[in-house]
């Protein structure tokens, strides 16, 4: 049975990692359920690129997921952490030992959240407004526990690659078919 993962699309969201992390996941036979917060299925982007959600928030809220995964940008953060659903709905996968996951500037939202209890990661300066967990500078993605976080657009490939292995056990095939192994070996 595969796993399911929501994604939630809040209008300002950061598109490269919003893409990135529905498309690696939809590639490893993962079912990835996107949500836009409001009634609108057509939800822009913080460089206004449209993507149209599979279905609105209010419908899956309730739903049982196998983690959920945030894009960043700045108005996405914001209006992620500012709905009341998404805060309740990642505390309790949380508690539950779901996985909670968030790059760019929403792992914010995970701090708002009250989940950040160890080690993670941000866009630099981020870090400023979350006042407790173990901010991790040096790494580009950091699993702890059942959340994971990375850095921002140019980290997302390998941040959705890391949930895979997280809820698959697995991700080196996936991992040589997008060629991160020869990526890696340059960042060496």
């Amino acid at each position: 049975m595969s796993k399911k993962i929501l994604v939630p699309l809040a209008e300002g969201f950061e598109e490269i990692e919003a893409i990135t992390i529905i498309d690696i996941l939809r590639r490893a036979n993962l079912e990835v359920i996107t949500a836009s917060l409001t009634d609108n299925l057509e939800v822009k982007g913080g460089h206004n690129i449209i993507v149209k959600a599979d279905t609105i928030l209010d419908k899956v809220i309730n739903e049982d997921f196998d983690a959920i995964s945030l894009a960043g940008g700045m108005g996405g953060m914001n209006n992620l952490k500012n709905d009341k659903r998404i805060i309740e709905k990642i505390q309790k996968m949380y508690k539950e030992k779901k996985l909670v996951s968030a790059v760019c500037a929403s792992p914010i939202v995970l701090g708002e959240a009250k989940v950040l209890n160890g080690k993670y990661t941000c866009f630099p300066s981020c870090e400023k407004s979350i006042n407790m967990g173990e901010y991790i500078e040096k790494d580009l993605v950091v699993a702890y526990e059942n959340v994971i976080t990375s850095k921002g657009p140019a980290t997302s490939m390998i941040f959705a690659l890391e949930i895979v292995k997280y809820l698959t056990g697995k991700n080196e095939e996936l991992s040589n078919a997008l060629l991160m192994p020869i990526l890696i070996k340059e960042l060496k």
